[in-house]
């Protein structure tokens, strides 16, 4: 039964889920239509909100870009390949492989979800290449599903938001809060930290169970999956040729990125955020290539990969200009949707619905400071009044965020690039892992509440 169930959630985004790019332009499309009335706004006013947020994401996209680019990079060093590959020989059994990929991705993307995405995906990917009989797809997919958990996790966007001094709350939130709330209260609180493992726990033993049998197994060809080594020139005779193959140079400028990374976080009190962990990528990159040219070179093969994130970025910060675009009418469609959820609370559904309401907009918004711009005025002002932990508020925004990326194409970008894959591919496995997941983040927020 539970194959069956399977094996139509595949058949059915296979048939239906357009391209990425395809996608994020229906989501534009529907965006302009419901906000054209719901807003009480002119059609020329909505497409001035789409064509002004455009733009509004630019740092955002370069960084996704990087993120990808030198985790690719880093993953071809040598030294990482072997790590990886002495790991990706302990799974026996294709339920193995599966569950050891998830738990695996799921801790990484916890720690550090661009970190988490990059070696979950290079991780499978290896298995693939040593176990016979194990089904790609679900590879993948195992790997881009232990991202549900990243923003519950220490670099979530917004409770690091919530425990900064410097963002302005008071501003931001409409005067419900003042003071920053300490990680303790949001990311370590142990209702949350509850919710991580039960998840973790979950989608370990449903993508194990959702192994497809006999001919419904997809392999691929472990060849396909062999990449040419980088290699250096033999023997450097021109000054320049010696400056591309020089190793002191590549630890010279290694070293500055690690004091920099080093000042920064352990002596100004420096986030673990995205820049950092491209700095890392990058810096370790360059040292365990060896030389500049190979690094160079290993840099350049991952670059294809970033196509669909620099293509598709655009649309989706013009996709969240819709949203937040306010009009002669004075509202926006964020606002309506956040206003709907807060109308139909109470006390005790509030963080529900609130999760449900990030849910939502994550579709269109798949960003978590898009978030915390559209719903912090609205939802931690509704909380103060209805006497809602602030903390358990931010949460529930941040899950929500989180839990339709299962079914977001947008973030399994950098995955399926690395991967080679389309997103039609692994999607079917990820509507079954979204329904899991679902119940227990609900569950666990009615708990908390």
């Amino acid at each position: 039964m539970f194959q069956r169930i399977i094996r139509a959630c595949v058949k059915l985004v296979q048939k239906w889920l357009p391209e990425p790019f395809i996608f994020a332009v229906i989501l534009t499309l529907v965006a302009i239509v419901i906000a054209i009335p719901v807003c009480h706004q002119t059609p020329v006013e909505v497409v001035e909100h789409w064509g002004n947020g455009v733009w509004s994401l630019l740092t955002f996209a370069m960084q996704m870009a990087l993120v990808l680019v030198s985790g690719s990079a880093l993953a071809a060093a040598p030294a990482i390949k072997r790590g990886i590959s002495a790991l990706a020989a302990k799974p026996k059994t294709p339920a193995g492989a599966i569950a050891l990929v998830t738990g695996i991705s799921a801790i990484a993307c916890w720690l550090n979800w661009g970190f988490g995405l990059i070696v979950g995906v290079i991780f499978a990917k290896e298995i693939a290449k040593k176990l016979k009989g194990v089904d790609y797809r679900l590879l993948i997919a195992s790997a881009y599903s232990g991202f549900v958990v990243w923003h519950a996790g220490l670099s979530g966007s917004i409770p690091l938001t919530l425990a900064s001094k410097e963002s302005n709350l008071e501003k931001v939130t409409n005067g419900a809060l003042i003071d920053p709330l300490p990680i303790t209260q949001t990311i370590l609180d142990p209702h949350n930290l509850i919710m991580v493992v039960v998840v973790i726990v979950a989608i370990v033993i449903v993508n194990a169970l959702m192994h497809p049998k006999g001919d419904n197994v997809v392999c691929i060809e472990p060849s396909l999956l062999y990449e040419e080594d980088t290699k250096t020139v033999e023997k450097a005779t021109t000054p320049a040729e010696k400056l591309e193959n020089s190793r002191v140079l590549s630890w010279i400028i290694a070293l500055l990125g690690f004091a920099y990374l080093i000042i920064h976080l352990f002596f100004r009190d420096g986030a673990f955020d995205l820049g950092a962990v491209i700095m890392l990528f990058l810096f370790l990159g360059i040292v365990l290539h060896g030389t500049p040219l190979a690094y160079v070179r290993a840099f350049g093969k991952s670059v294809s990969g970033a196509a669909g994130i620099i293509l598709q970025f655009p649309f989706y910060a013009g996709i969240m200009g819709i949203i937040t675009g306010v009009g002669a009418s004075g509202i926006c469609l964020g606002e309506v949707i956040s206003n709907g959820c807060v109308a139909i609370s109470t006390p005790k559904t509030y963080p529900l619905f609130t999760f449900l309401c990030a849910a939502i907009l994550n579709m269109f918004v798949p960003s978590g400071g898009g978030h915390w711009a559209i719903q912090a005025p609205i939802m931690f002002t509704a909380a103060a009044t209805l006497g809602v932990d602030p903390g358990l508020t931010g949460m529930a925004i941040s899950w929500g965020d989180a839990w339709t990326n299962l079914i977001q194409p947008f973030w399994a970008l950098p995955a399926l690039a690395i991967a080679k894959l389309d997103a039609k591919d692994i999607m079917g496995f990820c509507i079954i892992d979204l329904f899991v997941t679902g119940l227990i983040i609900c569950g666990g927020l009615l708990i908390w509440a």
